[in-house]
């Protein structure tokens, strides 16, 4: 969530700010504003919106000179958007820009109101200005030592002092890196914020407090010196230009055959490079959003042709639930970025108990690859549309061969070259199936008016429809819901109105008749129906046919479909497509 970025060097810091919070963008923000200062006084600048906003609003003013400042994005936890919301916020000789959520603000709100302090906002963040303002006399980081140790909760922030020219930064729970350039250095919440300027980067750990100057970054944990490892990132400076593409989220559907065979081929060279799942009694798939519905496609083949036990969780109950491991488990968590607050919760909370732990993710620095016991990586490169496409195919890939490899190793299946050989045609299917845009545009102008639309399936094709349902909510704006096919008439096919859109997914031999009948139950009340499927069916139906392959990919052809079903109608509804209203890319707050 949100977005930091800050800049200390010889240069002006307004326009690599700015250029800074455009490349977080895709993070999700409410509002927006920089803190720049020199050695005799720091101004504050801040708007509600978009970052064009606080750009106009910076032209409109005379601004102080300097070559050291922070800016931030914001998207709204403590208090509605606001001027005086939006970060930064000061206190005293403090200012400061803020991810994540202090869990113990108000009781330490109140506390410090009773000292004398004025509050202008309502935020969390401008408590912990606060209290490092409170412990400050000359030594920044002593005062923000004391400070962490009295907050709880999530955090990265950076921080400037009114009389002192550094910059420093920390973290909890909330990534932050520090960026290192030529006499200049940056901390960000993403590389992508400063990918422009440098590539070499430091990974800055919980509880560690950096001192940075523009030709020198201190760490400390404890008020002790820590080494520290310095990284290089092989991002490209253009992998977060649209290439030409309108919008990100096309620009990434589009890229899918490719991190398809750059992702895949390792494994279906060798599966032996995958781990063995052979050796638990249970699995647990523990992820959120569309990475669990990933997760759900991996459970219904573990469990149809791997004959594994599997339970699947959102992140977010999961690590409250009290579980019980009384089997030999592995919990398998999914995560694009790897620093999804929930999901890193619930693999620290397996890992108290001794669980072993598997991550399948995409960021390769991020907190839950760095701390899981074993990772898969996914090839996905950046994602910058807030909903997710390529890491999403990935995902279910990886979870594809898995269950394979599983079935394989327990005997339950032939090592069958026909299953293998469909995953290598992958690719070049997959952009056969993006290929034909103008039956997406067809199906997006039939269904963009309406504000309800169904998925339906059973087994497998309702994990799916879960996706594509969340698919067209994320960016259409459009109310959707999946349901089991056979659930829809325990209620809620009582909704069911003349003319609504009613999407059916059809891949599973050994179900379909039963789908078709509930396909039929609908159409008898008026819906209609759009069929998604690997084969054609004789009716009047509005349908999308994929190829048909190994059951354990169907899945793979089927969303691209979806997604770009969804993209289309978000089009036509005229929607900010890659950073849709309310969302954030990375979610780093519970």
């Amino acid at each position: 969530m949100c977005g930091i970025i800050g800049y200390i060097g010889n240069n002006n810091p307004i326009n690599i700010l700015i250029n800074g919070l455009k490349n977080l963008e895709y993070r999700g923000y409410d509002s927006a504003g920089i803190a720049i200062k020199n050695e005799k006084e720091l101004q504050v600048i801040k708007s509600v919106g978009k970052i064009v906003n606080l750009e106009e609003k910076i032209k409109s003013l005379k601004v102080i000179e300097s070559n050291l400042g922070i800016a931030h994005t914001r998207w709204a936890t403590h208090g509605k958007p606001s001027e005086e919301n939006a970060h930064p916020h000061t206190v005293g000789k403090v200012t400061l820009v803020h991810n994540g959520i202090i869990e113990n603000a108000s009781e330490l709100r109140e506390k410090l109101v009773k000292e004398g302090v004025i509050f202008h906002s309502e935020t969390d963040t401008e408590v912990v200005a606060a209290l490092i303002n409170k412990y400050y006399e000359k030594d920044p980081v002593k005062a923000i030592n004391k400070t962490l140790k009295e907050v709880k909760g999530s955090y990265a922030l950076g921080i400037l002092f009114i009389d002192n020219n550094h910059l420093y930064a920390t973290r909890k729970d909330s990534p932050l890196i520090i960026g290192l350039g030529k006499d200049e250095n940056f901390i960000a919440s993403d590389i992508a914020a400063i990918i422009d300027y440098t590539n070499k980067y430091i990974l800055l750990e919980e509880g560690e407090i950096a001192d940075i100057t523009k030709d020198k970054v201190v760490v400390t944990k404890d008020e002790k010196e820590v080494e520290k490892e310095v990284h290089t990132t092989n991002m490209e400076k253009d992998a977060k230009d649209k290439c030409g593409y309108e919008h990100y989220m096309l620009k990434e559907i589009m890229e899918e055959p490719v991190v398809l065979e750059k992702t895949l081929k390792p494994y279906l060279e060798d599966l032996n490079k995958l781990p063995s799942l052979t050796d638990y009694e249970e699995i647990h798939i523990v992820a959120c959003g569309s990475a669990m519905y990933a997760g759900m496609i991996g459970k219904a083949l573990l469990e149809e042709y791997a004959n594994t036990k599997v339970e699947i969780d959102v992140a977010s109950e999961y690590r409250y639930k009290n579980i019980i491991y009384d089997r030999k488990t592995l919990v398998i968590l999914i995560s694009q970025s790897g620093e999804t607050a929930d999901t890193i919760a619930a693999m620290r909370k397996a890992k108290e108990n001794k669980v072993e732990t598997l991550a399948i993710v995409n960021v390769k620095t991020s907190t839950i690859a760095r701390e899981s016991d074993q990772k898969i990586f996914i090839e996905a490169g950046p994602e910058i549309a807030v909903a997710t496409t390529k890491a999403y195919i990935l995902q279910v890939g990886i979870m594809a061969l898995l269950a394979y490899k599983t079935a394989l190793t327990k005997g339950l299946v032939k090592d069958n070259d026909k299953v293998l050989e469909d995953a290598k045609k992958l690719p070049r299917l997959v952009k056969e199936v993006l290929d034909r845009k103008d039956e997406y545009k067809k199906i997006a102008k039939e269904i963009y008016t309406k504000e309800d639309i169904f998925f339906i399936g059973r087994k497998i094709d309702y994990a799916t429809s879960q996706e594509g349902s969340l698919k067209l909510k994320e960016v259409s704006y459009i109310h959707s819901e999946a349901y089991q096919a056979g659930e829809l008439k325990h209620g809620t096919i009582s909704l069911i109105e003349d003319d609504m859109p009613v999407f059916a997914i059809l891949t599973d031999d050994t179900i379909k008749d039963k789908t078709i009948s509930n396909i039929e139950e609908v159409k008898s009340r008026g819906a209609k129906t759009i069929i998604i499927s690997n084969e054609r069916w004789n009716t009047n139906d509005l349908q999308v046919v994929v190829p048909k392959i190994s059951e354990y990919f169907q899945p793979i052809l089927i969303v691209p479909t979806l997604q770009l079903i969804a993209y289309e109608t978000a089009k036509l509804r005229g929607c900010d497509i890659d950073k849709p209203k309310n969302l954030a890319k990375s979610v780093t707050v519970e």
